[in-house]
Formats: C-alpha cells, structure tokens, sequence
C-alpha cells in the first residue's frame, strides 16, 4: 500500500467543517453548563458549591485531553482526536439530556466538556498539509470563528426553547444531535490526513518552551483562565438569582447573555490589526481591563440588564481576543513549533480553569458570588502588575514606546532547523495563526 503524501488537495468542505467543529466544542458542550446552570439548579437542587465542583471537573476534563489530543495526533493524525472529541460532545451532551440525577448530569458534563480539547489544535496539522499555503490563514479564521458563534446559538436555541415551552433537555438532545452531524462530516473532510500525523513533535520541541519570554504568556494565561471560567461557569446564575432580563416565558437572563457574550466575540477576528496598530503591551493591559470591568459589573449590578448585556459582551470580546493574542504571542516566541507552543498556553489556560470555579463555588459561601465577581475583577486588574513589559514587547509588532516601531520580531535560537524537523506542525507562520481559536 503506497504511503499517503504529505500535501492534499483541500477540499472545500474542511473549513465548514472545522467551523462546525469548533462551534459544537466551544459552544454547548464547553459552556453550556453555564448556560442551562438555573435549570439544572431547579431540576437537581444543585447548591453553588456542587455546581462550582462540576464546573471544575469539566474544565479538569478539557485540560486532561489537551496532551491526549496531542500523542495522538503525533501517532494517528488529526483526524483521530478530531472524531474522539465529536463522540465525546455526542454522547455526553445525550446523557446529560437523559439523566435522573445530578451524577448522570455531571458526567454528561464531564465528558462533552472535554471535547474543546480534542477538536482545537489538531486543525492547525490539517490546515498546514491540506489545500494551499495560500489559503491556510483563511481556512483557519473561518475556524476560529466557530467559537463565538457557536456560544451566539446555543443562547438563541436557549431563548427559543423558553418561549417554545421546551425544557432544557430537548435543547441538550439538539446539540447531541447537532455534534453527532459534526462528527460526520469531520470523518469525510480529515480523510485526507486520517492516519498521517505528517513530522510528529518531539520532546525537543516541548523543551524549548522554557524560557524566560514565556513568564508573561504564562501568568496571562494562568489568569485568563480562572477568571474566564468563573465567568462561564457563575455569570447566569449571578444575573439569574438577580432577575436581570426575566421578562415572559423566559425564565433566566442565560439566552440572551450568551447571545451578547457570542456577538461581541467576533471583535476576536480583528485582534491581529489591533495589536499591529497599538503593540501587544497595550493591547494585553486593555483586554485585562476589560476583563476586570465586566467582572465587576456583574457583581455590582446583576439585576440591571445594561450591565449583564454590557458585562456579557465584554467578557465575550475578552475571550475572542485575547485567545487569539495567544496564538499569534506563542507563535512569534516559537515560529519553529508554533502548536506545540500554543498547546502549552491552553494547558495553562485550562489549569486556571480548573482552579477558579473550584475556588469561587468554596468561597461564595463566605463572601457570596458578589465577593467572587469583585476577586476575579481584583485578579485581571493585578495581572498586568507581574508582567514585565519588556518580556511582552519580545513579541509584539510594535515597541510600548511611543515614536519606535519594530517590524521584526526576535528570532528563535540558532538551532531553529533541528527544531523544525521535530515538530510535526512546525511549518505554519505566524501570521496563519493570528486568527485560530
């Protein structure tokens, strides 16, 4: 049998289907338990402490399958943790549709959760080896989009089931539905590379990330990720207890707060001009501040529905943008092994996920979820604080200063060739990674 060949011709279906891919994983199987968290409250009589317990266990599932995700795409190709992250969205989003109690429920919840880490990276190794150099940066925005639209739908679907009169399982039994089509399709549009893991990363590549450059991109990351699941994981139900935006049929604020958090994020596919125009110093104290704004929002006035839509479409901006400020951030300090690098930015993106819902669930009942919000605010207003500035500008476009401005990024250590043969997805610019989610 003769060896497939290391480039495909595209087929034109592989951004849709990236696109549908990470929708489902970003969308309800990640966030979704935020989503439908006063329904689950109703149903399950779940306290803030368990609910901060699920919420955690399912962002420790999401960081648990980013390594997975990556030895076997080193060993199968991309489309084996693509297809094992669209049967876990599948079947996890059916049990948590069918379950008869808060342990069926969190196991759904678990399982669909983790499929955010399965279905993200391994599109850069395809996108790298299937269709043309030429349109690689667009195939991979077209993906990357994926994510906040995913979350705008999942809040309509929301909405229409609360004036439908349909309850939260027949919209957990659509989004199973919806991911089992997604996983599908992803059989038909990976063929290509099904099998071909292309030059698998080696344990040099993951080595080289030590470095000194890396401290701010680490704690940036670290932060983000425990503020943002906080976010996720409390926001309805903080606005939902409230009564911000309970008007009709619909019972909670969650439809139209996702539906904000969603829109708002497609700002995300301009953070790349942004940061050319203002450098990536600024551009990180901002989404911080942002960060800290809309935190702090929800905890001073979640029953005022200008402020959870203010909040919700703050958040969502931070989430888009700054996810795309680190790839392009790890992808300039490591242009040899840019998905290696990135993989370990999400692996400290999901260690703060882990950590934060956990914390805010044990704290809500000494300082309430009021004390949450304002500690998350506190923690993106101090993160800029431990960052030094002249780290950050070793991968920015444009020097902090005003009246200098550097096109040239620092280069990567002298060895950068060895280190291109042993990273399998070593090859993609970083300017093909500006705008992938």
């Amino acid at each position: 049998m003769r060896p497939a060949p290391h480039r495909f011709d595209a087929p034109a279906v592989l951004p849709a289907a990236g696109f549908l891919a990470t929708a489902v994983a970003f969308g309800p199987a990640r966030m979704g338990f935020g989503l439908f968290l006063p329904d689950f409250r109703e149903s399950f009589q779940l306290s803030t402490e368990a609910a901060g317990l699920i919420a955690t266990a399912a962002f420790a599932a999401f960081l648990a399958a980013l390594p997975t995700a990556a030895a076997l795409l080193n060993r199968r190709g991309p489309r084996a943790p693509v297809l094992l992250g669209g049967a876990a969205a599948t079947l996890g989003m059916a049990a948590a549709a069918l379950a008869e109690n808060a342990w069926m429920l969190a196991a759904g919840v678990i399982v669909a959760a983790s499929s955010a880490g399965f279905a993200w990276t391994p599109y850069n190794n395809a996108a790298e080896r299937i269709g043309a150099r030429a349109r690689r940066a667009q195939t991979l925005s077209i993906i990357s989009t994926g994510t906040t639209v995913g979350v705008a739908l999942a809040g309509a679907l929301a909405l229409a089931t609360s004036f439908g009169g349909f309850g939260w399982r027949a919209a957990w039994g659509l989004f199973a539905l919806v991911a089992l089509a997604m996983t599908l399709v992803n059989v038909a549009a990976l063929r290509p590379v099904a099998g071909d893991p292309g030059r698998p990363a080696g344990a040099v590549a993951w080595r080289r990330i030590k470095r000194p450059e890396t401290a701010p991109l680490a704690l940036a990351a670290g932060s983000f990720g425990m503020t943002s699941s906080i976010y996720l994981s409390f926001a309805v139900d903080r606005a939902a207890t409230a009564g911000a935006l309970a008007y009709g049929p619909m019972g909670s604020a969650a439809p139209l707060l996702f539906v904000a958090f969603g829109i708002a994020g497609l700002i995300g596919l301009f953070t790349g001009a942004i940061e050319d125009r203002i450098g990536l110093v600024a551009l990180t104290r901002g989404l911080f501040l942002a960060s800290a704004a809309s935190c702090a929002l929800m905890a001073a006035a979640p029953g005022a529905a200008w402020a959870v839509l203010l909040s919700a479409a703050l958040q969502g901006a931070v989430v888009m943008m700054i996810s795309a400020a680190f790839s392009f951030w790890s992808a300039r300090l490591f242009p040899t092994i840019p998905s290696v690098s990135f993989t370990a930015v999400l692996i400290a993106v999901a260690a703060g996920g882990v950590i934060g819902p956990a914390l805010a669930g044990s704290a809500a009942g000494a300082i309430g979820l009021e004390g949450v919000f304002f500690a998350a605010a506190a923690l993106s207003l101090a993160t800029p604080l431990g960052m030094r500035k002249d780290l950050i500008e070793r991968a920015s476009s444009r020097p902090w200063r005003p009246g200098r401005r550097s096109r040239t990024i620092y280069p990567a250590p002298k060895r950068g060739r060895r280190d291109s043969a042993s990273s399998g997805q070593g090859q993609s610019s970083p300017r093909s990674l500006q705008r992938f989610r």
